[in-house]
């Protein structure tokens, strides 16, 4: 009789067990629109380093167009925005577990990305560009025959070079970029001419070498990849946030905030 008790027992826990996690998967597929209402928080996921998108000033202040536009797209919602530094590299991963509800820093809407991630709509035009030294230049492709690449870990510029290899990867030594987790950790190699050429967005390039003291070392040219478009990443069930996003976005676009800001960060 006590082992039937038992059997029984195990039986309703594992039952009980199973009804939680099938509770918690109905959850994750399930908008969260209404729950982040409801806690009045939404967690931007950001690359804090990407200048002038989402980055630290030197008194750790968070800054940068992609900061501005998300506050701009939450005021007056009663929704907060929370901004967490991710690795760029689990960005994706970090959005599905929901650890983020969004992924917002100079994010590139792309073939491969869109089969994991819902887009809002695209808000920027940004291309691919080679960061090089004026002394040691790179003015065209076959500058980089054979001469080391730099490009950031889980970047758009990383899976172009995946994606379309004859353009550049093959050409470049042992046919592998070397990868970076930040690009100002790249520039730190470029200066030190451990690697010839950077593949780099270029509202990131425009922005460091007009800002570094020693901008006038470096030039850029355009890579041989297609202009891509900046959007907000989400999870493909949260289509009223989604909704959400596009609404206020082309609010802003009709009452001029979105020209201020363009203005104030990309003064040419």
């Amino acid at each position: 009789m006590m082992k039937l008790k038992k059997t029984a027992l195990i039986a309703a826990l594992l039952m009980s067990m199973i009804g939680l996690a099938g509770c918690a998967q109905r959850n994750q597929q399930a908008d969260q629109w209404p729950t982040i209402q409801k806690r009045q928080k939404i967690v931007v996921g950001i690359d804090d380093s990407f200048v002038p998108m989402t980055y630290r000033e030197k008194n750790g202040q968070l800054t940068g167009f992609d900061v501005d536009l998300a506050r701009a797209i939450f005021k007056g919602s009663g929704i907060r925005v929370d901004f967490q530094s991710i690795d760029w590299d689990m960005k994706e991963t970090e959005l599905n577990n929901q650890t983020i509800d969004l992924i917002w820093s100079g994010y590139s809407k792309t073939a491969q990305r869109a089969k994991r991630v819902a887009f809002s709509d695209p808000y920027l035009t940004n291309r691919q560009m080679i960061v090089s030294l004026k002394k040691h230049p790179v003015n065209q492709m076959a500058d980089l025959t054979n001469q080391p690449l730099g490009v950031q870990t889980g970047s758009s510029g990383m899976e172009q070079l995946e994606r379309y290899p004859k353009r550049l990867q093959q050409r470049i030594a042992n046919h592998a970029p070397i990868l970076y987790d930040t690009y100002n950790n790249a520039f730190i190699d470029l200066q030190a001419d451990r690697i010839k050429g950077l593949l780099i967005d270029e509202v990131y390039a425009q922005f460091e070498i007009k800002s570094r003291h020693n901008g006038s070392d470096f030039q850029a040219i355009d890579s041989p990849f297609a202009a891509e478009q900046f959007a907000v990443g989400m999870r493909p069930q949260d289509q009223q946030l989604r909704q959400f996003i596009n609404r206020r976005y082309r609010v802003l676009q009709a009452n001029g905030t979105l020209a201020k800001l363009k203005a104030k960060w990309f003064k040419e």
